[in-house]
Order: structure tokens, then C-alpha cells, then sequence
């Protein structure tokens, strides 16, 4: 028994080392797989006979077993390549690729991603990478300059993994909801709109008064096509908005200081001027101008004051806009005639009476309203409805989303509240006001009832008005024109994000990473991909970066983690082994002759 059990003892050497060299060269055959893992063999002790011996019982072994061949998940080095869809996983974790039509997942670390001709972002084998589609931004990209606290960067996911495909290479345009304006005014300025009587006439009582003599020098109807010319006013600065459509229109902001001698003499160092918002009047296209007799105000959007410390600084503003211009109720009565007609637009838009105080968005900013295309219900920011009038929104813009052809103005100043301060009920009660003043004690009286925000809050970036010249600081809109996908881009959180010609950058979709808590019990599919198993676990998936998850590398290829010089090493002693057991079965076999010789 003992001769033969030191043969076999030999030949399970011989075989636990012919398995150690096939692992070892496949190790090394793999020096040049992406995302390869080495693995390593592990050997045991076979059982051993017991046997007697002098002192009682002895064990004697008879051999060497294949314990275990465990795979080696340490990081490999990462090569950097020109492609933006080549990702290597910093740290722990595996993608999740899944083939067409199949509900099998499996695993991988070769990050080689292409997008397929039906826009699938793909392996080498055609199988499909999962992630979660990202939730778009409901509110606008640009800077808030009247924000407090930093926006969170965690990125919002919709629904389960699905497969990433880029179905749409379009983005679509987005009409222009938010207007920001941080100007300085110089103080210097001299005032070139009051007191004309150009556009009114003998029959406007109030013609040119302080405040709104800028809103009266404006006439749409100017033979030269000049609604507002240059003399009126003592600074403009013109932004580039967009309608629903993606059409591109100029947004222009007129303003001049209110320098009347009897009405800024006493205003406590105080300094006022007065602001229009128009667009070219062909392009102002709200609904109730088809039905005007006058139409010497259109374009203008919004009408109102600026008001600054005797720093410079903004500390209050008005607002005034066309809300209510139909007939019935809430609307203005004419002058003669029948009774009005409810749901019927008036023929007095251009009235002064009908500029009434703006209403504010959910943001706090007073909103006006530029129907660029003439849609149904999109011309009055109005916050109360009429059930038997058709021509107003059904839309309360202090609880609800602004309606698309709404703009938010914003000069640095917002409203906490919803309200308004002063007793001005439209422009004419401004007018009206500002005519009755006749000595100082008038003037406190009058400026004491310009509108304000019932709740200011300022912004460290606001309208000044220093003693130095007038120049635009800071503009921003978040409309944009519809533009076509040029790149993709991952970041380090896995986050695919596609670039547009109109400048948009639109995140799409977050890579799905999966862990799991014992990496050794996955099964090798071949092709550099993975399953689970009962002995791995389920997936635990989550986002890069989360949950001991690792981060993405873009441009970047995981290379093979197999180190060649311990290959080598590996490959010597087994080889050693391997000889060595051979020995001990050409010695048995000398041992066994020797025996058989005895007979002899």
C-alpha cells in the first residue's frame, strides 16, 4: 500500500500543477484583455491515512488537491484613449450590460462603449449599457443672481435601469421665462423725457409727468419706425430673447433718471428713474391689439421706477403692465357707448388707465408677457379668471408655474411676498399724483405711494446707480433656439451629458454600477463578462461615487490587472513543483522494480 500510495501521491502533484500552469497561462494570454482580472490557484492538503505507529496512531498524506481558483479583482492601470465613450470604473463596482431582447443582466469592467446605427449605447458584443434616465431641470439654467445658497449637485434619476439609447439628436427650443439685468446707472445722467407733450396732446391732462414720460414719448406708430428715439432716454441695453417656437427676438430695456427740478429736490438723496421693456412693435403679437384703435403702445411690455439709496444702491422698484384690457368685469368701462361686452377685448390697451401693477411669479419677480406668436389665452398675466371670459388664462401665477409667454424680470430685487406696497393702482393714478405736486411736503407725500415689493430681498449683484457711467454688468435669458447633439461627454459621477449646436448641455442619462459583497463567487461568462451567483450575491446598484461605489473615467480603458513578472515567478515554481513530483514517481517506480527483483 505505501509504494502505491506515494505514485498517486506524485501523479495529484503532477495534475494540481498542470491546473496551476493552465491558470498561469491564461493569466498571461490575458496581458492585453481590457478589464481583465487575474485569477490564482490555491491548493490543499488531500485527507490522510491513518496509520499505526509506535506511539500509537500517525497520519500519512496521500496527496495535494485543487482548493480553490480565486479571482484577483485589484484595480488595473487605465490607458487614455480619444473616444468619450470609453469608461474604466475607478474603484469597486461593474457595469451593467444586458443582450437585446433578453432580461439577463451581466457584469463587466471592459468599458469599450459605442453607440449602434438605432443609437444604443453598446459592449463589443452588441448587449446594451443600463442606466437610470435623468430627470430634466425644471427650472431655469441661469444664474439666479438674487440666490442665497448653492443648488445641489446630485443628480435626479427617473424609474429602474433601462437601456441608454439616444432616440431624439434634437434639443428642443425653449421659450424665454427669465430675463436678468444688473445695469449701472449713472448718477450723473441727465433727465431727457420730462414734461412732453409730444405724443398726447391737449386732451392727455397728464402728459410728461415725472415717472412716465418716457412711457408717454414712446408712440409704436412713429413714421421713422422709431418707437423710442435716442433723445428720449439716457441708457438702453438690448438682450436676445426666444418664443416657443425657438425664434429669436430683441428684448429692449429703455431707462432714464427722473431729474425734475420740484420733484427729486426733496427725495431725501434718493435717486429715481423710470424704465420701459418693449420688443419691436410687429413682433408683440398679444391678442387684444388686433381689436385697438390705438396702437401707439405696442411693444411695450412693462412700464416702471427704479429706485436707489443715496448710496447707489437698488432698494425698490414698480412694475406696471397691460393685465386686464377686455370689457366685463374687471375691465375698463369706455368713456361712451353701450355696455361693455364680457370675454370681448376692449379697444383701450393703450389707455393709461389700463397699465396696471404687474403680477409676480412663484420666484418673487414681476412678470410680463410677450406673445411672439399670437397663441390663444397667452396674452395676459392676469391672476384671476372670469368663467364666461375666454381671453384670460386660467392660471394664478403666485401659486402656479409661469406660463411660457410670461417673462420674470429681474434688476437684483425679489419679492418674498405677492403683494405691493403704495397705494398706485395703474399708471394714471401715478400721473395723477405726480401733476398735484406743489410744494416739498407734496413730494414725500407723492413718493411715498410709488409701488414697492412688500418683502425686499436684495442680491449682492444688483442695479447701481454710482456716479460713473451707465453700462450693462451682468444680462442672462433662459430661452434658447432648437439645436442638433455634437457630443457626449461622462463624467466622474457616470453621468452621460449631451452637448448641443444652441449651446445646451443636457444631462441624460446616469450610469447604472453595480456591487456586489463577494466578488469571488461571480462566474466567468468568457468575453470579459460576469454573473451572479448564489455564492456573490444579488447586485446592490446604485450610482458612481455612492455607496462605496466607484467613479467614472472618461476617455479611459481599464487594462489587464495581470502582473507578468509574477507570472513568471508563478510559472517557475510551478514548473518545479511539476518536475519535483515527477520525481517522486520515477523513484517509486525504481522503489517497485527493486521489490519485484527479489523473487529472483
Amino acid at each position: 500500500m505505501g509504494l502505491s500510495a506515494a505514485m498517486y501521491s506524485g501523479t495529484s502533484g503532477l495534475r494540481v500543477h498542470g491546473e496551476d500552469m493552465s491558470v498561469i497561462g491564461n493569466n498571461i494570454s490575458n496581458i492585453s484583455t481590457i478589464g481583465f482580472k487575474a485569477s490564482r490557484s490555491y491548493f490543499e492538503d488531500a485527507l490522510s491515512q491513518t496509520i499505526s505507529v509506535a506511539n500509537g496512531v500517525g497520519q500519512v498524506g496521500r496527496g495535494v488537491a485543487m482548493g480553490a481558483v480565486m479571482g484577483d479583482f485589484s484595480q488595473g492601470s487605465l490607458e487614455t484613449t480619444n473616444e468619450a465613450t470609453d469608461l474604466a470604473i475607478g474603484g469597486n463596482g461593474f457595469f451593467v450590460v444586458v443582450p437585446p431582447g433578453e432580461e439577463r443582466n451581466y457584469y463587466t469592467r471592459a468599458g469599450s462603449f459605442r453607440f449602434d446605427k438605432d443609437g444604443y449605447l453598446v459592449d463589443t458584443h452588441g448587449y446594451r449599457l443600463q442606466g437610470w434616465q435623468v430627470q430634466s431641470e425644471e427650472e431655469s439654467q441661469v444664474v439666479d443672481t438674487a440666490a442665497t445658497t448653492t443648488p445641489t449637485a446630485t443628480v435626479k434619476i427617473v424609474g429602474v435601469p433601462k437601456d441608454i439609447r439616444l432616440e431624439n439628436f434634437q434639443s428642443p427650443p425653449q421659450a424665454t421665462s427669465r430675463v436678468d439685468l444688473i445695469l449701472n446707472l449713472d448718477s450723473r445722467s441727465v433727465d431727457r423725457s420730462v414734461r412732453d407733450d409730444t405724443n398726447g396732446g391737449t386732451d392727455d391732462p397728464f402728459d410728461g409727468e415725472p415717472f412716465i414720460a418716457m412711457f408717454d414719448a414712446y408712440d409704436a406708430n412713429d413714421p421713422t419706425g422709431i418707437p423710442l428715439g435716442e433723445a428720449r432716454y439716457a441708457y438702453q441695453t438690448t438682450i436676445k430673447v426666444y418664443d416657443e417656437n425657438g425664434g429669436a427676438h430683441n428684448l429692449t430695456v429703455y431707462l432714464d433718471p427722473v431729474n425734475d427740478p420740484g420733484v427729486t429736490d426733496n427725495a431725501g438723496g434718493k435717486r429715481y428713474w423710470e424704465y420701459i421693456v418693449a420688443v419691436p412693435p410687429s413682433e408683440d403679437n398679444r391678442e387684444f391689439w388686433a381689436t385697438q384703435t390705438d396702437t401707439s403702445k405696442r411693444g411695450i411690455l412693462m412700464v416702471g421706477t427704479l429706485t436707489f439709496n443715496a448710496t447707489g444702491e437698488l432698494e425698490g422698484m414698480s412694475a406696471f403692465s397691460i393685465n386686464n384690457p377686455y370689457n366685463g368685469a374687471g375691465g375698463t368701462q369706455p368713456d361712451a357707448g353701450p355696455p361693455p361686452t364680457a370675454g370681448v377685448f376692449a379697444t383701450d390697451a393703450s389707455r393709461i388707465d389700463n397699465w396696471t401693477p404687474a403680477n409676480f411669479s412663484k420666484n418673487g419677480f414681476p412678470v410680463c408677457t410677450a406673445n411672439f406668436l399670437g397663441k390663444a389665452n397667452g396674452s395676459i398675466t392676469a391672476t384671476d379668471s372670469d368663467p364666461g371670459t375666454t381671453n384670460i388664462p386660467q392660471k394664478d401665477l403666485t401659486l402656479a408655474d409661469n406660463v411660457p409667454a410670461n417673462i420674470e424680470i429681474n434688476f437684483g430685487l425679489r419679492n418674498k411676498a405677492t403683494t405691493w406696497t403704495g397705494g398706485l393702482t395703474s399708471l394714471q393714478s401715478l400721473q395723477q399724483i405726480m401733476s398735484g405736486v406743489t410744494t416739498p411736503a407734496d413730494m414725500q407725500a407723492a413718493l411715498a405711494t410709488i409701488n414697492n415689493f412688500s418683502s425686499v430681498e436684495a442680491n449682492a449683484l444688483r442695479t447701481t446707480s454710482y456716479s460713473s457711467a451707465s453700462t450693462t454688468v451682468y444680462q442672462s435669458q433662459n430661452g434658447y433656439a432648437p439645436g442638433f447633439l455634437q457630443s457626449v461627454s461622462v463624467d466622474r459621477d457616470g453621468v452621460l451629458t449631451g452637448r448641443y449646436s444652441n449651446g445646451q448641455v443636457q444631462q441624460l442619462y446616469a450610469l447604472t454600477i453595480a456591487t456586489f459583497n463577494n466578488n469571488y463567487g461571480l462566474y466567468r461568462e468568457g468575453g470579459n463578462l460576469f454573473t451572479e451567483t448564489r455564492a456573490s450575491g444579488p447586485a446592490i446598484t446604485g450610482l458612481a461615487n455612492t455607496g462605496g461605489k466607484g467613479s467614472i473615467a472618461s476617455n479611459a480603458l481599464e487594462q489587464s490587472n495581470v502582473d507578468l513578472a509574477t507570472e513568471f515567478v508563478k510559472m517557475i515554481t510551478t514548473e518545479k513543483g511539476f518536475q519535483a513530483n515527477s520525481k517522486t514517481i520515477t523513484t517509486t517506480e525504481n522503489l517497485m522494480n527493486t521489490l519485484i527483483q527479489l523473487k529472483r
